[in-house]
């Protein structure tokens, strides 16, 4: 199986309340690569690169978590896997 990346950008009140810090804490039970940062519009982007699989699982450890109340919405885009990080990181 080949390696994807995910982007995801989440809206809703997710500066300001931890939501990179967990995000950074759930990747740790994943194999899973990438990054989470803010962005200066309110909305926080991770990139995540792994197996599709492992990657949809992340994802949906984040809607189970208490982070779920805190997206308003997001929006995903799959791509190819670029293979340039070697851990899951807070951006900034």
């Amino acid at each position: 199986m080949s390696a994807r990346r995910v982007t995801v950008l989440f809206q809703g009140r997710v500066q300001g309340v931890g939501f990179r810090w967990a995000c950074r804490d759930l990747s740790k039970g994943f194999s899973v690569t990438g990054y989470v940062k803010n962005l200066d519009d309110g909305r926080v982007e991770m990139v995540a690169e792994g197996d599709r699989e492992e990657i949809e699982k992340f994802l949906k450890a984040i809607d189970e978590s208490h982070l779920k109340p805190l997206i308003r919405s997001r929006t995903v885009d799959w791509q190819t896997a670029s293979g340039g990080w070697r851990d899951f990181h807070i951006g900034f």
